[in-house]
């Protein structure tokens, strides 16, 4: 639990849970350390709620009373997915089938969850579009190759700021990647050369300094008419960038949010279906690690962005 935000979590008991008629007792199985787990608990997410103490942890993967394996978001405020029980509302969960692992579905729930929806809920991909992935490296963006991969992309570019990684990614079905570097001049002019070529979507991860030299370029180097949707996903490379707004009147770039708030529960939760649904046939990779959760303390700051930690009870 934690006794305050932006402190780490500590293991220890918590009072239990009482569940109304709309609410179900989820006994956990596995719940990640994700991103927007951690935003929350450190109330730097829009959505972070003012309780305290509480148990974090956005989402996760258990089982009803009656014994039937379910993933859930949101768990209700203080029982969060961090535990051995938390408290959800009915419409939170979602049935699943036992062709994953509890921990490999905790894993990719949220990351696959991220591109499956800005691809088809956001930017209403079709077939034989090309995908631009800004951050590529991460667990969000290398399940994101794939996911792209498997809705039919004709071409999927990969930025990343560690040329080292260039081979997993290509490995993954990245079909061009470009390192994203301090050299502003220098990036842009690979950038430009994918424009011209033509992006038909960009899946953002990072926002911050790449972000605004993808917008840059995408006025001065996309065809003529063609419609560029770019979604917002993350922001680890900057909270902000300075977009004017003759950027937007001049371009056929279309800028979009894909994230809670701009989607429905429903759409997070029919997204994750069809990930979880998808990945033993179509084979989607993801690196994980197994931790207890009475190890939570330890684990939270020792996460890294190309493995998912997962906490078993």
């Amino acid at each position: 639990m934690i006794l305050n935000k932006g402190q780490d979590p500590v293991y220890g008991d918590f009072k239990d849970p009482i569940a109304n008629h709309d609410q179900h007792i989820i006994r956990v199985y596995a719940s990640s350390i994700s991103q927007i787990t951690k935003a929350r608990a450190s109330a730097t997410h829009y959505s972070s709620d003012s309780e305290v103490p509480f148990i974090p942890g956005f989402d996760g993967v258990g089982s009803l009373e009656d014994g039937s394996s379910v993933y859930f978001l949101l768990p209700k405020n203080p029982f969060g997915a961090m535990a051995e029980y938390c408290l959800v509302d009915k419409q939170h969960c979602l049935l699943i089938p036992n062709t994953l692992s509890p921990e490999v579905a905790a894993a990719m729930a949220i990351p696959g969850m991220s591109s499956w929806a800005a691809c088809i809920e956001q930017a209403q991909m079709v077939g034989g579009e090309t995908v631009l992935i800004n951050g590529a490296s991460g667990i969000s963006g290398r399940l994101a190759i794939q996911i792209a991969k498997h809705l039919g992309a004709k071409k999927i570019i990969a930025t990343a700021r560690r040329s080292e990684l260039f081979e997993d990614l290509y490995a993954l079905g990245a079909d061009r990647c470009i390192q994203l570097t301090e050299n502003t001049a220098k990036m842009e002019e690979e950038f430009a050369g994918v424009f011209k070529s033509g992006i038909h979507i960009v899946l953002d991860y990072l926002w911050g300094p790449s972000a605004l030299s993808l917008i840059n370029v995408v006025t001065k180097n996309s065809p003529p008419g063609l419609p560029v949707k770019l979604i917002q996903i993350g922001s680890i490379g900057g909270a902000t960038i300075p977009l004017t707004g003759a950027i937007l009147r001049s371009s056929c770039l279309k800028l979009m949010g894909s994230g809670l708030g701009s989607l429905s529960i429903a759409q997070m939760l029919n997204s994750v279906f069809e990930v979880l649904k998808h990945a033993p046939t179509v084979g989607f990779k993801i690196n994980t690690q197994q931790i207890p959760l009475s190890h939570v303390a330890s684990a939270w700051g020792a996460t890294k962005s190309e493995v998912r930690t997962v906490l078993m009870p």
